[in-house]
């Protein structure tokens, strides 16, 4: 990476300093094409004034060509698709020479890119992604960063009150949900609703229909979940207990039933009730404080030195109990959406039971 791409990622640019860069960075792309030449850029042309912030004039051979170029602060999918449609128009009208439509933005994402590719418009991102296609050159470069402020930005979108946002909609994912009632069934304020509404929104993977708010894009929503997943925070306990199989069972059973106590079986043992693929020697719990005195009372707990065998996680935040589900009478488990994340993150076998969790229970309609 070159010390002018360096000094870009160092601090979020202003608009100004944005369209400077981006006519840099442009040139640096162009001018390492040995066809061509003579390279100049408008800033902001008044002659040509349609929204356009840049034009970047050159030659290929005799042919004159442009880039004619917008610069967008954000370039989250929503933006993108509004920029393309806009640069495909005015482009159509460029005067004179062969002219190619380029959005600019600090950061496109994957999504973006593609709206961009299917629209024939090219694109320039500050992180080093850019696809540039004309007369015969074609510049396709991809990155696999982000910037810290996108990687931020995501990792909010799943912190623990967001999730129970997501959980929700991803429970009824053709439901449409008023805002107001989104937050009260997520057990969230209104203001926290509104700022996931907002980010869905933004990427496209949701859209107001009606009054209200539906996902569109489950898939990716989960893929990205996924991605960024991280387990829940809580204190991890590793025990040891002599019950196994129905025994153990009816003592987690047991447990869970005790007032105020919360115990749901997780990872593994959840997926043998959703959608079995594969024993493991450990079985896997999460608890509140309540739910492990229960546990101790019920079932024989042995010190760790026999060998481990069940792992038991006593939750700091209590939000993943709201989307607990019963799937035989008497049996608790986190939701096929937490088991598929903590299986997904839980090494090559557990990925392996993910997928097949996947496909056995999360598919959308389409």
């Amino acid at each position: 990476m070159c010390h002018f791409q360096r000094m870009l990622k160092s601090f979020p640019p202003t608009e100004h300093e944005l369209e400077l860069q981006s006519a840099e960075l442009l040139r640096q792309l162009l001018e390492e094409v040995p066809a061509v030449h003579d390279v100049k850029v408008e800033h902001e042309p008044t002659a040509f004034d349609r929204g356009i912030d840049l034009i970047v004039r050159f030659t290929v051979g005799d042919l004159p060509h442009a880039l004619v170029c917008e610069v967008k602060s954000s370039g989250q999918p929503r933006h993108v698709r509004e920029a393309v449609h806009h640069l495909k128009y005015v482009t159509s009208s460029f005067p004179t020479v062969l002219a190619t439509p380029v959005l600019i933005a600090p950061y496109l994402s994957e999504e973006s890119r593609v709206l961009c590719k299917q629209a024939g418009v090219g694109y320039v991102d500050l992180e080093g992604n850019s696809r540039l296609v004309f007369d015969n050159v074609f510049i396709e470069r991809h990155v696999g960063s982000k910037p810290p402020a996108e990687r931020r930005e995501l990792k909010s979108l799943f912190k623990p009150k967001s999730a129970q946002v997501l959980r929700r909609l991803l429970r009824e994912p053709t439901h449409v949900w008023k805002l107001v009632d989104l937050a009260e069934a997520a057990g969230v304020s209104l203001g926290h609703a509104s700022n996931v509404r907002q980010a869905l929104l933004a990427r496209e993977w949701a859209i107001v229909e009606r009054g209200g708010l539906r996902l569109t894009a489950p898939d990716a929503l989960i893929d990205h979940w996924r991605d960024h997943y991280e387990p829940p925070a809580g204190e991890r306990i590793f025990a040891y207990t002599p019950l196994h199989g129905p025994a153990l069972n009816k003592a987690i059973g047991a447990a869970a039933e005790r007032p105020g106590a919360q115990v749901m079986l997780a990872s593994f043992s959840a997926a043998q009730w959703l959608a079995p693929y594969g024993r493991t020697g450990t079985d896997y719990l999460y608890v509140d404080r309540p739910g492990y005195a229960a546990l101790r009372d019920v079932m024989e707990i042995g010190p760790i030195a026999r060998g481990a065998n069940l792992e038991i996680t006593v939750m700091k935040d209590d939000g993943l109990f709201r989307d607990i589900i019963e799937p035989a009478p008497g049996v608790r488990t986190t939701s096929p959406l937490q088991t598929y994340l903590d299986l997904a993150a839980a090494g090559e076998r557990g990925r392996e039971a993910a997928d097949h969790l996947r496909g056995a229970g999360l598919e959308w309609p389409r």
